[in-house]
């Protein structure tokens, strides 16, 4: 049996995670705790398997397997065999992506998702504004802030498109009316056009793009792949 815990408010899901152990060592189930550290190849199928040496029940925690991704990628092929392993399974990860959330939603009989409380106090428009005036610095910075304030990557990327698709509109036409905008917006966007070659808009949209549904898909991480997105413009 698998049970998960995870999200972006790590210390609530280790707390659940440990009052759902602790519950369960009281009432005599032993426990063992596998970390990406002394992890070893063939430990998943052999604990899924096995019998405890001192008998009765037992609980193995997988704590941040993520921590390494040989580690994570073994779990995530097994997760269907901890699932219906006699012995019971804990997870602690942080925020999941989506395809291996729908893997352990799948397998487990009880996902537990803790999510951190967003900041209100961070303008994610602020990152809009550094891609625009094309500051790698900057944008970066506020980018390692918004994450810290509590904004999802699907935010961070949706307001970069956003003024991606300003800056296209004001390439392609002559007036904010033409373009149906506000006219502060596409002034400023206006006159930022001179900092992009051209078919960079393009290339930029089109890399956000395959960064987020990689993302999606789970074949990227998609924190780091906008991160370097970032530091590369």
């Amino acid at each position: 049996m698998l049970y998960v815990f995870f999200g972006t408010d790590t210390i609530a899901v280790r707390k659940k995670a440990h009052d759902f152990t602790a519950g369960h060592e009281a009432n005599g189930v032993r426990l063992e705790t596998i970390t990406p550290e002394n992890y070893t190849e063939g430990m998943l199928t052999d604990s899924a398997g096995a019998a405890s040496l001192f008998g009765g029940e037992q609980i193995v925690v997988i704590d941040t397997p993520s921590g390494k991704k040989e580690v994570f990628d073994d779990v995530l092929a097994h997760v269907s065999l901890l699932g219906e392993s006699p012995n019971t399974f804990v997870i602690i990860e942080e925020k999941l992506l989506a395809a291996p959330k729908k893997k352990f939603q799948k397998a487990a009989a009880e996902c537990i998702e803790c999510t951190a409380p967003k900041s209100e106090s961070f303008n994610t428009f602020a990152i809009a504004a550094a891609y625009l005036r094309r500051d790698k610095k900057s944008l970066w910075i506020l980018l390692t802030k918004a994450w810290r304030a509590g904004a999802s990557n699907e935010e961070i990327i949706g307001i970069l498109f956003w003024q991606l698709k300003m800056l296209r509109l004001a390439a392609q036409t002559s007036s904010p009316e033409e373009a149906g905008q506000k006219p502060f917006s596409y002034n400023k966007a206006k006159g930022a056009l001179g900092k992009f070659k051209e078919g960079e808009l393009e290339k930029h949209a089109e890399q956000l793009l395959a960064l987020y549904h990689d993302g999606h898909m789970g074949k990227v991480d998609i924190s780091v792949g906008l991160e370097k997105w970032c530091l590369s413009l």
